[in-house]
């Protein structure tokens, strides 16, 4: 059965329980049209979203379904009803979706009935989320990172970060879609592009990249085809897609969520984080997932670094800024955003020192000349400037070939159980998954490269070598050192480090140290139209100073309508269909 006949299948489902869950008069009504109107073009009504039971769903915050679920003016039922109509009218375009739960709405009419018996979960009680297709989810839905090649694979359990959810009341409504092996498997690819799940596009700009790997985790919940998604991140795939799609986006520390039942690319690096519209939102999911985990020994250091009552209680105002000292790392990281974005990011800089705040130009990474590329993001840097005992990508390939097969040895179903398996069948279905470099009438455009990286973790053959141990002690320390000591200025600690993410050798910095990260919205490029973030990273253990500066910094947006704040999309280029996206 093809995506959309499972989908209208799924409507039929809902207008039932829609007819079941309440006794209106006509049961459910007919939608509104919801093709997008050509003179509408460029603009945010390109595809109107309709209220949901005189509900307004649209930029809808947690808190705001929280209240309608609680005051009985909609249910989950009818909530996972509306969000599945915002998919059917948006997948066509942005491709947000790779595959929809069949059991939505009977996990949505569970929360139904335990809400009518006064039991409440919590906060997410209800709310439907979607979850990258590389995190384990042990029902009806498949988990392959876009790849065919692990199709009809099974799971031994919920990956701990959806089990948590699960018993926080939320709602799986869907995988989302991704860059195929969240980018692992190629260096010249279209983010955002898998296999099995084709091209994700930003509702932003179609024909600008939208951010991966998490990439239709960003692009759904940009659009409002969900209300929260989690994404993993090894070295900027949380960051750069909430940064694309005017999100506020967190990566926790490593080791604050478990990666069990994650397909994972390094121990060392991946973090499953947070896209939101709000940083409230994302704090309260971030609550909802955090914890020790027996399956992830990472998540033990967590031990006493972390708030009693979660992080919820640090969200703040405006007002918090006149006690806020920034720093930022000119040298470091400004220099290479472009002119616009300066200009646009500085402005917001200015507001927020006009709340109070006080920015300390200068604040560097130590040692950022041999850290951080000067020529874009770079994960083999070291190995550029002659150095791969100094080089994330040295340690990283091998971590991939050791953690897939370790993954793999726990899943059944399936034949393939090491990189060697992925290979050969990407090569023998050429056609599909695109084995070979795009050349010569082989492989697929969006793979530039074909499967190059795949081959270098493969002639790896996961030997933890001299070299290997050199360059992941380098990274680490290095990274590490660099952040701490730029957090420190004349003694005292600052808030935070003030950095433009959309230069992706920021977060690629705190990737290695393995530090937390969050963006919000910070501005829209004059030419494409796609927005940009603002970023504060942190040293380990530190969410709770990302929540409260960063949902300072967003309510001061907000109060002041600053046109840095997060607005709705206007869909430049919905008609174009070019694959594939620029990088």
């Amino acid at each position: 059965m093809s995506w959309k006949l499972s989908l209208l299948a799924l409507q039929g489902l809902a207008l039932q329980a829609l007819g079941a869950g309440r006794d209106p008069n006509p049961p459910f009504s007919f939608n509104p049209n919801l093709l997008p109107l050509q003179e509408n073009a460029g603009t945010e009504g390109l595809f109107p979203m309709a209220d949901c039971v005189g509900f307004k769903l649209e930029e809808a915050t947690i808190n705001d379904m929280r209240q309608a679920l609680e005051d009985g003016q909609l249910t989950s039922v009818e909530l996972v009803a509306c969000y599945l109509t915002r998919t059917y009218q948006t997948q066509e375009y942005i491709n947000s979706v790779l595959q929809v739960n069949p059991d939505v709405f009977a996990i949505a009419a569970q929360r139904d009935a335990e809400r009518k018996k006064g039991n409440v979960r919590g906060p997410l009680h209800g709310i439907p989320f979607t979850v990258k297709d590389n995190i384990g989810s042990k029902d009806s839905m498949e988990t392959t990172a876009g790849s065919w090649t692990i199709l009809g694979n099974i799971v031994p359990r919920d990956a701990h970060v959806v089990k948590k959810l699960r018993d926080s009341g939320a709602v799986l409504f869907a995988k989302a879609t991704l860059s195929e092996w969240a980018d692992m498997r190629s260096n010249d690819y279209s983010e955002g592009y898998s296999a099995r799940g084709g091209q994700v596009r930003s509702s932003y700009n179609f024909t600008v990249n939208p951010g991966g790997s998490s990439s239709g985790s960003a692009v759904g919940v940009a659009a409002n085809a969900i209300a929260f998604s989690l994404g993993t991140e090894t070295d900027g795939s949380v960051i750069n897609p909430a940064n694309r799609n005017a999100l506020v986006g967190l990566k926790p520390t490593v080791g604050l969520t478990s990666r069990a039942g994650v397909i994972p690319e390094s121990e060392h690096q991946d973090s499953v984080g947070v896209l939101a519209r709000t940083v409230t939102d994302a704090t309260l999911v971030l609550d909802a997932i955090y914890g020790v985990d027996k399956r992830d020994n990472y998540t033990l250091a967590q031990k006493g670094k972390t708030p009693p009552c979660g992080y919820a209680p640090y969200l703040t105002n405006k007002t918090a800024l006149k006690d806020a000292v920034f720093g930022l790392p000119w040298e470091s990281f400004w220099v290479y955003a472009d002119d616009d974005m300066k200009s646009q990011l500085l402005d917001l800089l200015d507001l927020i020192k006009s709340a109070g705040a006080t920015i300390i130009n200068g604040t560097e990474i130590t040692n950022y000349e041999i850290l951080v590329s000067p020529d874009g993001w770079n994960w083999d840097y070291g190995t550029t400037r002659g150095y791969p005992n100094e080089s994330e990508y040295t340690y990283i390939k091998v971590d991939f070939y050791r953690n897939v097969e370790t993954y793999l040895s726990e899943v059944n179903n399936t034949n393939v159980k090491n990189l060697a398996d992925i290979v050969q069948y990407n090569e023998d279905f050429d056609g599909s998954e695109g084995g070979f470099p795009y050349a010569d009438g082989k492989g697929i455009p969006a793979f530039a490269s074909g499967q190059d990286g795949f081959l270098a973790s493969l002639a790896t053959n996961g030997e933890r070598n001299e070299t290997y141990w050199q360059a992941l002690n380098f990274c680490q320390t290095s990274c590490r050192q660099g952040i701490d000591d730029a957090l420190s200025y004349n003694g005292k600690q600052l808030s935070g480090l003030l950095v433009p993410p959309q230069v992706a050798q920021a977060p690629q910095i705190a990737a290695q140290a393995g530090y937390p990260v969050i963006t919000i919205p910070g501005g829209y490029s004059a030419d494409s139209g796609m927005p940009f973030g603002l970023g504060i990273m942190q040293t380990a253990w530190a969410e709770d100073k990302l929540v409260k500066w960063a949902s300072a910094i967003e309510d001061l947006q907000r109060s002041t309508d600053a046109p840095s704040k997060r607005r709705l999309p206007k869909w430049l280029g919905y008609l174009e269909r070019n694959i594939p996206v620029p990088f």
